[in-house]
């Protein structure tokens, strides 16, 4: 039976889906058309500097010298949607030799103009829109040197009409991230053109709403997403620095969460300069990021809290990630991955136990895949998700997969003494379908220089056969082979260096497995502990050590 809750959702949904189909056809129409066009500006107020562009833009796939170009077939390749999508959002303006004569540069985007300026849904899409309008304005110094009188009017107007469609569909937006995409958007036109100051005023005040709603009072989005976190902070970021540009006052409450949002992910950020792959996080490295974070001269501090229950042991080279938080609410559920008391390993510098990530740049079906517990790094009853999913296409079209039911961690201690790091926490998730209560152990043995860890699983349920698996993912391009003995196994780092993971378990083994973190499937392999639950208990001890 559908509880309340599911209930609601659910017809929210159908409102939503159907606003969504209403909406695309009358967007086709020339009366909506007509009501996007407004008064154009004569002029920009001022040019934005390029240089913060950078840290949306920091690939190198549209890297060219424009004059090599020819215009009038830029527009004509056949390119898959993502592909068209990253061609028509124009971030590959930052990549462009900016040397380089603007004349082709205007051409192709007065065809643009003259092909797409009527609605087209995926050239259209909210964040293609977004990034667009960003990219082009960043780059207007370069884009309209040396231009006529007609070009810069049909430029401007062309900016004007798209704002003017993100403002009226502002309000049936419930994505977060493309929210404050239409929100810098918003802030961005209002602060270059005198005559739209109200949409600078009406941004500003839409972007504390978003503030005040999702972060938490530490500053972590209430998503529990590193990556979310990751992507707010560059819009913020981007907000600051034009505002201060325009010589208009920076907001308390956006200097107050930026800097609560750079503390946490300095606090997250691995070893290897990455995000932890916890509840939708995807490989990408902040080198860049931090140069950019520098660039500005802003000191980042250091956190006296875990940022969004991902707790943090340390110990010389060895680092652990532990993820340690209840499950986030349904509406801010959409990337959660079903992985709580999942960790992640690393060791001189290098990571060693992994999860699955996020399979967002992938596709719709490595995304879901990737959410299901058997990806993470944690523990497993009778091949079940931790947390399910809700299966209903309606909702599914309007919100992404919400999670289902959800869980709480209970019992978290943590602690940092002389001879060790430790951290411990237990979870209810599998009480109600299995009787089964799951409680996770993590050390740093200082003295001895590995890690030790143990699972315990009590059932209150009698004479119910239960099948356990803990995983523990090799990040991709390491090996593992199984000694003699059976319960050791050696994970091969490199030709001098290797770590030996042994258990008390009966079953030892190594799968192979796949990894969503980047942007394509990659092959890795996967340590599992398997067996039974006996006499109602079960307490699997294992460790990893370096191989002397």
């Amino acid at each position: 039976m559908m509880g309340l809750k599911t209930a609601y959702y659910y017809v929210l949904a159908v409102k939503i889906n159907l606003t969504k189909i209403f909406k695309k056809i009358y967007f086709t129409t020339r009366l909506y058309k007509k009501s996007l066009i407004s008064k154009v500006p004569s002029q920009f107020f001022f040019f934005p500097n390029p240089f913060l562009m950078s840290s949306f833009s920091n690939y190198k796939k549209f890297a060219f010298q424009i004059n090599n170009l020819d215009p009038n077939k830029f527009w004509d390749q056949n390119n898959s949607s993502k592909e068209k999508k990253e061609l028509h959002n124009f971030l590959w303006l930052s990549s462009i030799d900016r040397k380089d004569n603007a004349a082709t540069l205007r051409k192709i985007i007065s065809l643009w103009n003259l092909k797409n300026l009527k609605y087209r849904s995926l050239i259209w899409e909210t964040s293609v829109i977004s990034k667009r309008i960003m990219s082009w304005i960043l780059n207007a110094d370069i884009i309209l040197k040396n231009s006529n009188f007609e070009f810069k009017r049909n430029f401007i107007e062309s900016i004007v009409i798209q704002t003017n469609h993100l403002r009226k569909n502002f309000k049936y937006e419930i994505n977060h991230q493309k929210k404050i995409e239409v929100i810098t958007t918003l802030i961005l036109s209002g602060l270059v053109f005198k005559e739209y100051e109200e949409s600078y005023e009406y941004g500003l005040r839409e972007l504390e709403k978003l503030i005040e709603t999702f972060f938490d009072d530490n500053g972590f989005p209430v998503t529990r997403s590193p990556y979310d976190l990751l992507n707010h902070i560059k819009y913020f970021l981007l907000i600051k620095e034009i505002t201060k540009d325009a010589q208009k006052y920076v907001p308390d409450f956006l200097d107050n969460v930026l800097e609560k949002n750079l503390e946490c992910l300095k606090q997250i950020t691995t070893p290897i300069n990455t995000l932890p792959l916890f509840n939708g996080s995807v490989e990408e490295d902040l080198t860049n990021f931090y140069d950019y974070v520098n660039h500005f001269k802003i000191k980042i501090k250091k956190p006296k809290v875990n940022p969004g229950n991902i707790y943090v042991l340390k110990n010389r080279k060895d680092v652990i990630y532990f993820e340690a938080g209840n499950p986030p609410k349904k509406n801010y559920s959409s990337c959660y991955q079903s992985g709580p008391l999942s960790f992640e390993y690393f060791c001189d510098d290098q990571k060693i136990i992994t999860n699955s990530g996020f399979g967002i740049n992938i596709s719709n079906k490595a995304r879901l895949f990737s959410r299901f517990t058997s990806s993470q790094s944690a523990l497993c009853l009778n091949d079940t998700s931790i947390v399910g999913f809700e299966k209903s296409n309606m909702m599914n079209k309007a919100y992404g997969f919400l999670i289902k039911r959800d869980f709480k961690i209970l019992n978290l201690e943590h602690k940092n003494e002389s001879n060790e790091i430790q951290i411990k926490a237990g979870h209810d998730a599998y009480l109600k379908n299995f009787g089964c209560m799951h409680n996770r152990t993590l050390s740093i043995d200082k003295i001895n220089n590995k890690i030790v860890g143990q699972d315990k699983l009590t059932q209150k349920k009698v004479n119910l056969k239960i099948k356990y698996d803990i995983r523990f993912h090799l990040y991709p391009g390491l090996t593992a082979v199984q000694t003699i003995g059976g319960n050791t196994l050696l994970i091969q780092i490199n030709k001098n260096k290797a770590l030996l993971f042994s258990t008390n378990g009966k079953s030892l083994k190594i799968e192979k497995s796949i990894f969503f973190g980047g942007q394509k499937v990659l092959d890795n392999y996967c340590i599992v502990i398997s067996g039974d639950i006996e006499n109602n208990e079960k307490t699997i001890d294992w460790e990893i050590k370096k191989k002397i």
